[in-house]
């Protein structure tokens, strides 16, 4: 996302994190000094606000994310995607900023662990404030849900790379697993949607095919050219699911098609129902959730022309091409 908006000629670009660590490594590695690093945590009020002042647009993309972490911590979710993230949206409010955009997830989605119920709560935290912004404040509210981005770090085909180059068994989890499939500037297209389209409380969801576990590691071992690599099944982690959903079939039917996305609106009715008790919808629309079960599916092949779309594998293979 920094690397895109230096193209897109941005005159300064905040970076407000708690590593440290990272940020020396992103400063060395961009050497561009429209980047400013802010070093604090968004659990603290504070730090937040004096990053947020004289910001245009922020994109809120901090969070605890490991889903077996946030099982064996889940207070520590807590405090980081919900109240952490109260922090964020509340500041962007005060500051006058002109969008804030908070990152999602799948996982959000009938949560069944700790890290989607914790970030399902983050996207009704974005909204009640949304609910409550009076017509002539200045700040839009809106969240971007998605699954896998492929080659992120800690997605898993980083993950399955290092290990055939190291010569390493290839570890999955359970091979009939479905994920979508969506490269890093698609997710980066979406949130840029979400900055330029949204209106108050909206959710933005990225159309995207999916593939099974097995078909994408079959499709990795067909590139690298190593037919034979071993790849071992090592059972469920906690609180892992089966396949993705982005949006409910409630979602769904309350939603905009807009070709590359789906528009979900927020529910603007307050709490006097009864003026709504009346107004039941005439026309009922069947859907079904969309999950990366019933969306396009990948075969071995179309994985691996996704994949070579990626200058990240690309890179990798011409590295394994010299080694070899």
């Amino acid at each position: 996302m920094v690397q895109d908006l230096l193209e897109k000629q941005a005159g300064e670009v905040r970076i407000l994190s708690r590593d440290e660590e990272k940020q020396d490594a992103l400063r060395n590695e961009l050497g561009d000094a429209r980047v400013r690093f802010y070093l604090g945590d968004i659990r603290d009020r504070e730090s937040v606000d004096r990053a947020m002042k004289g910001v245009d647009s922020v994109f809120h993309a901090a969070a605890l994310k490991q889903v077996p972490s946030c099982e064996f911590f889940p207070v520590e979710a807590v405090r980081t995607n919900i109240l952490g993230s109260e922090n964020v949206v509340r500041s962007a409010v005060d500051a006058g900023v002109r969008s804030v955009v908070c990152l999602s997830t799948d996982k959000a989605v009938a949560p069944v662990n700790a890290m989607g119920m914790s970030k399902a709560m983050m996207e009704k935290v974005a909204q009640s404030v949304a609910r409550s912004m009076d017509p002539e404040e200045e700040t839009t509210v809106s969240m971007v849900r998605y699954g896998n981005v492929m080659y992120s770090r800690g997605s898993v085909i980083p993950l399955f790379v290092r290990q055939i180059r190291a010569g390493k068994p290839i570890t999955v989890t359970e091979p009939t697993m479905t994920r979508f499939l969506m490269p890093l500037s698609a997710s980066v297209d979406l949130v840029h949607y979400a900055f330029d389209h949204a209106e108050q409380g909206d959710l933005f969801i990225r159309k995207a095919p999916a593939s099974t576990v097995a078909d994408l590691v079959q499709g990795l071992k067909e590139l690298f050219e190593v037919p034979d690599h071993p790849v071992e099944t090592i059972g469920w982690r906690h609180g892992e699911k089966l396949y993705e959903t982005l949006a409910t079939a409630h979602e769904l039917a309350y939603s905009e098609d807009m070709g590359d996305y789906y528009r979900i609106s927020m529910d603007r009715r307050d709490l006097n129902y009864q003026a709504f008790f009346s107004e039941g919808d005439q026309e009922t629309v069947h859907h079904e959730d969309y999950h990366s079960h019933n969306t396009e599916r990948l075969d071995v092949a179309g994985g691996k022309e996704l994949l070579l779309s990626l200058p990240e594998i690309r890179a990798e293979l011409d590295a394994w091409v010299r080694a070899r």
